[in-house]
């Protein structure tokens, strides 16, 4: 179709040669386009199924940070898929991944080079996958170093810069400070964190720090995230992101209304 259009453009411009010429470059793009749509859709099923073995497995390489695996890590990992809605199978799939990243014989440098290499041109999921992991190691406590430094690794292995990742780890430790609260006082260290959380300073004009906020409540929008290759079964955390991300706004509104 795309060559037949094509043809019919380049004959009306310049009679037969012309036609020829456009209906060989209709087809050279409509074939590159179909293909590129037909890609796009197909590999949306991988790209998540793929998504949740790299964060569960190196969610397990985490907990292995610090030299060993506790109980008390294995429990907080159950608890983290009970409180993500992950039951039955996927659970299974969670904890079989878990368990393989926190083996002493894990493949780390494998994982990181193949989420690496199927999200090339995909940055969006490559910050998806730091932001969950970030996440998920701080739902118990704060980081611990290892923990941190083994973050900083995977960045690395992803080809995020070291000022971007840090940046990154910033911003999701401050709206992490807002996590289940909607309403705080907004005392001088929830007010700097507030900014931070959405990645301004307190300079920042009403403007742009609205559009800071929109931007980030975007990026977590469902749709949005599935979109970027999530799986369904783990938007409960992008809801989460979402519920700090209002509180740190609403305390920087308030301290405005003053």
């Amino acid at each position: 179709m795309a060559g037949i259009i094509g043809a019919v453009a380049g004959y009306l411009i310049g009679g037969l040669w012309w036609a020829l010429a456009g209906y060989f470059i209709g087809r050279l793009f409509g074939h590159g386009l179909a293909q590129s749509v037909r890609r796009s859709f197909a590999t949306q099923p991988e790209d998540a199924e793929r998504f949740f073995y790299t964060v569960f497995s190196l969610l397990g390489a985490l907990a292995k940070a610090d030299g060993r695996v506790s109980e008390n890590e294995i429990a907080h990992a159950e608890a983290l898929m009970a409180r993500l809605g992950i039951r039955g199978n996927r659970r299974d799939a969670a904890i079989a991944s878990f368990k393989q990243g926190s083996n002493a014989d894990f493949a780390l440098e494998q994982t990181l080079q193949e989420f690496a290499s199927s999200s090339r041109f995909r940055p969006d999921l490559k910050r998806n996958l730091l932001v969950f992991l970030v996440e998920m190691a701080m739902a118990d406590a704060d980081l611990h170093e290892a923990e941190e430094q083994l973050l900083r690794h995977v960045a690395a292995g992803l080809h995020i810069d070291p000022r971007s990742f840090e940046q990154l780890l910033a911003m999701l430790k401050a709206q992490h400070s807002f996590a289940g609260s909607q309403q705080r006082a907004t005392h001088a260290s929830d007010l700097a964190n507030a900014y931070q959380a959405l990645g301004v300073s307190a300079a920042a004009t009403d403007k742009e720090v609205k559009r800071a906020y929109r931007k980030l409540m975007s990026q977590y929008h469902p749709d949005k995230m599935i979109a970027k290759g999530v799986p369904e079964d783990m938007l409960a955390m992008a809801t989460e992101k979402a519920q700090e991300i209002q509180a740190a706004y609403d305390v920087i509104e308030k301290s405005r209304k003053r």
